[in-house]
């Protein structure tokens, strides 16, 4: 089968196409024939060693498409299933191996190629709106890249609950956008200054919790936009990673919290799994979230998506097609 495998740390052009022999699933596992692959931001900070991976590695942990075997005491799925999972591991290829218990059947009424879409991103948002922090109706939220993979759904998902949005943006293009998606308030980080803009809208109180999936250039107005006793959820490194800081000034802002969640904390048991995935599908299902689908890929050009994705001219999800 082909994969998309690299085998030093580097910029897109380490992404190879390669032949590989297809895996057979040993006891537990299931044989997952890829229909459509999530791209993610997390394989671009593999790729550069931001996060540490053994080489030689093929990226990707989101995919959907069909069970083709099973392994010794598979009874939760069989072949001819619908699958989606966030925990493949060598996504970036045609099929790939999966533990039983780190799949999740898709639902009739959720296309693969929305499965496959939405899953991890999907998860991530119902994990930090309503487990790291149970947002409530009423509640002022700063939502950053809020046309982004996660921007999108977590935009959408918070107007659901019933919370104000505060979408950042990088262009006019991407705040008509916000606009659409319900953002009751867009900021252009560029070119305004956010906490003061924050502290604007919210008559100088800030807000009680910010998602910040930016990084180095939010930081600073992620921090100066919190309430009081405001969480910062720090979840990803579009513009760079953080630079260190004294704890100290959490307590200057506002005895603040700063929390750098991973998804896969949350989804732990087999049990949690199911119910975030169902709580996603079936927020897709009643037509509270829709997904875009911006761009697809097919797998060769893995190299050209990782570029349009770190060129952070993307807008929604992005998927590879084998």
């Amino acid at each position: 089968m082909r994969a998309i495998r690299f085998e030093t740390i580097g910029g897109p052009e380490v992404l190879k196409t390669v032949e590989i022999d297809t895996p057979s699933p040993g006891p537990g596992q299931i044989l997952m024939r890829h229909q459509a692959i999530g791209i993610n931001f997390i394989e671009t900070y593999q790729r550069t060693g931001l996060y540490p991976v053994k080489l030689p590695a093929i990226p990707g942990g989101e995919a959907a498409g069909l069970v083709e075997a099973v392994g010794d005491g598979v009874t939760r799925f069989k072949v001819g299933d619908r699958v989606a999972t966030t925990n493949a591991g060598g996504a970036y290829a045609e099929a790939s191996l999966v533990r039983a218990d780190r799949a999740v059947a898709i639902p009739a009424a959720i296309s693969t190629e929305v499965a496959a879409a939405i899953l991890l991103k999907g998860m991530t948002t119902e994990a930090f709106v309503r487990r790291a922090y149970a947002v409530k109706a009423g509640e002022t939220v700063l939502v950053h890249a809020a046309v982004g993979g996660v921007g999108q759904i977590m935009t959408q998902w918070l107007k659901a609950l019933g919370a104000t949005v505060i979408a950042t943006v990088g262009s006019e293009v991407k705040a008509e956008k916000a606009r659409a998606l319900g953002a009751d308030h867009v900021i252009l980080y560029r070119n305004q200054d956010v906490a003061a803009e924050v502290r604007r809208i919210t008559d100088g109180v800030g807000v009680p919790v910010a998602y910040d999936s930016v990084g180095k250039d939010t930081f600073e107005g992620t921090l100066g936009s919190l309430a009081r006793r405001g969480l910062f959820v720090s979840f990803g490194n579009a513009s760079g990673p953080v630079a260190p800081f004294a704890p100290g000034r959490l307590a200057a802002g506002g005895s603040l919290y700063l929390t750098r969640p991973t998804l896969v904390d949350y989804i732990v048991t087999t049990e949690e799994l199911d119910e975030s995935a169902a709580l996603v599908f079936g927020m897709v299902a009643s037509g509270k979230i829709d997904i875009e689908i911006g761009q697809t890929f097919s797998l060769q050009d893995a190299r050209a998506a990782h570029e349009a994705l770190e060129g952070r001219v993307t807008v929604g999800a992005s998927l590879l097609i084998p």
